[in-house]
């Protein structure tokens, strides 16, 4: 096996003027376009992870193939296309902005990370990123996933790939895992105060539906602790918002295939809350720091339209958090948390470090 060729080194040289500590914050991807193209290359990576799909390869494969990726890349283009913006996907937008405001609220606080941004399925790829950091003198990272509640699905997929890296290089960074962070105080506060804004400029719904990502239901009796943490974290919203059990509802989206998923539904359950006389809803996806297209367009426009013609009077979406100040600093915090003992100061100028080698050198011809 031949390892990828190390970043020229140069013994005594000072380094770089960077700081050596970063975190990689990773969201799922995007496809580069709104194109039925770059959805089949989306698509086809994305659906070829076995950590995303449990079917034996064999037949998955002839499925993927042979059926999947002839139909919805044109659909699936479609949908993007409607909430695609003229920066590019929304996903994509907001992970990035993301992890410029991180690197900004940790320097307020004194600390020299660098914070980058990768995806998981599409560009910037985990492994793009990594060589980048790598070839800029990075030593250490955080691998910060974007999805506060662990699933195989989803965050072992990122660590998957951050594996796949290593496994290719000689000289590897240390790194750490954020694992999930579903019961955050820091997180619950931001999606707390989120909505309470929602309220105050909007007023507040009948019913608050908390809608998180779907998974097979068969991950949860496998061990998959998914289920347990979206549960977690609505308690702990609805304790922070003082919202009695009748006042909101736990619900799961984004279902594909035939099996069964984890229940309720988000669309049959709001559906079937407009024919039982629920006028007024808000509808909040706390399981995503940044909106995109399951919240807008699966969410914001498909659901608001199903609950309208069941009989509903008024759909609120309240957007994701975003670039919330009081989720960039609990997102600050968390990466702080994890990086402790890890050199953050901001890196000595070369010209420092190189008086202070001098002196050293000097003082040792001495003795």
């Amino acid at each position: 096996m031949s390892f990828a060729p190390e970043p020229t080194f140069t013994h005594g040289a000072p380094p770089k003027a960077l700081a050596t500590t970063a975190i990689l914050l990773c969201n799922l991807g995007t496809p580069d376009e709104p194109t039925a193209p770059a959805l089949r290359r989306y698509l086809g990576e994305f659906l070829s992870d076995a950590r995303v799909v449990e079917i034996p390869r064999a037949i998955w494969w002839l499925i993927l193939h042979g059926i999947i990726l002839r139909t919805r890349p044109k659909k699936s283009a479609a949908k993007y296309a409607s909430v695609w913006l003229p920066e590019g996907s929304p996903l994509k937008v907001w992970t990035e902005k993301q992890a410029l405001m991180l690197r900004g609220y940790l320097g307020k606080r004194g600390h020299a990370v660098e914070v980058r941004y990768a995806m998981r399925y599409g560009n910037p790829s985990i492994a793009s990123q990594l060589d980048q950091l790598k070839a800029d003198g990075v030593t250490r990272v955080l691998i910060l996933p974007a999805y506060p509640q662990y699933s195989g699905t989803t965050t072992a997929s990122v660590f998957d790939a951050v594996y796949t890296w290593a496994a290719k290089i000689r000289r590897i960074p240390e790194f750490r895992f954020i694992n999930h962070y579903h019961d955050d105080p820091g997180y619950i506060a931001a999606l707390a105060d989120k909505i309470r804004r929602h309220w105050q400029q909007s007023g507040q719904a009948e019913q608050l539906v908390m809608s998180f990502h779907g998974v097979p239901e068969r991950t949860l009796h496998l061990g998959d602790p998914y289920h347990c943490e979206c549960q977690k974290t609505a308690r702990l919203l609805a304790d922070k918002l003082a919202l009695p059990k009748d006042r909101y509802k736990v619900t799961f989206q984004s279902r594909f295939g035939k099996a069964k998923w984890l229940e309720p539904y988000t669309e049959p359950t709001l559906v079937q809350m407009a024919r039982s006389g629920v006028k007024s809803v808000d509808v909040v996806c706390p399981g995503f720091t940044g909106d995109c297209l399951e919240t807008l367009e699966e969410i914001n426009m498909e659901a608001r339209h199903a609950f309208l013609e069941a009989g509903g009077k008024a759909f609120s979406y309240i957007e994701c958090l975003n670039d919330s100040p009081q989720w960039l600093a609990a997102l600050s915090e968390l990466g702080l948390r994890h990086m402790g003992g890890w050199p953050t100061a901001a890196p000595a100028e070369p010209q420092a470090l190189g008086d202070s080698r001098a002196r050293a050198l000097a003082l040792g011809a001495k003795q």
